[in-house]
């Protein structure tokens, strides 16, 4: 009689990023479609057919959850911004691409819809505007900073203060673009080309060389 390995019973578990991945779509798919109000512990867990407290797992309140479908659209963001450049040409180009990753995130419809949303009076808005705030618009801005910052030190970039270029350039790029958006008189990314914007404004702040 040969003998046979037991199969295990049930489901094998599932990855800890598939199971956040579910947690960000149901809570994103409620948040757009039925409200803040009804994105709660318990319809996230329902809409992603998983446990609630795996939902707690990944966030403890629905305000976190808001962080969690915000960090989701900008986790791509630190290892893109850990490219460097030896000479201003260079940068201008790693900081083009830079800047459409982050217009081509954060003006997508579901981006472009939170923010409609956080926009009106919601329950504990002040709290969700800080989540909302520090796993987007200030991690990017943040990011940016720091990159220009970086490239000021080696003389490859010149401005003054890298921190408001990086504020000038994020409110040329997006902030216009979102507006447009958000009342309706332009379609969300990725329905036109961001890039000729991006190098508009780049042009515009002539940070191509170092400061004489």
């Amino acid at each position: 009689m040969s003998e046979t390995t037991p199969k295990p019973r049930g489901r094998p578990p599932l990855a800890e990023e598939v199971l956040r991945g579910k947690v960000v779509e149901a809570a994103t798919h409620l948040i757009l479609t039925q409200g803040y109000p009804a994105m709660t512990m318990e319809a996230v867990a329902q809409q992603a057919k998983i446990a609630k407290k795996t939902v707690y797992r990944f966030a403890a309140s629905r305000e976190e959850l808001i962080g969690l479908i915000v960090a989701n659209w900008t986790d791509a963001f630190p290892p893109a911004f850990a490219a460097d450049a030896t000479d201003p040409a260079e940068a201008i180009r790693v900081l083009e691409n830079l800047l459409v990753l982050i217009a081509q995130r954060v003006l997508t419809a579901e981006a472009v819809g939170l923010f409609r949303l956080l926009v009106h009076d919601l329950p504990g808005r002040d709290a969700v505007l800080a989540i909302y705030g520090r796993n987007g618009i200030e991690r990017s801005r943040g990011l940016l900073s720091d990159w220009l910052a970086r490239h000021r030190s080696r003389g490859v970039l010149g401005m003054a203060d890298p921190a408001l270029a990086a504020d000038l350039i994020l409110s040329m790029v997006v902030a216009e673009p979102l507006r447009r958006i958000a009342i309706g008189i332009a379609e969300p990314q990725p329905a036109w080309d961001i890039r000729p914007r991006v190098r508009a404004a780049l042009d515009l702040l002539k940070l191509g060389g170092p400061e004489t």
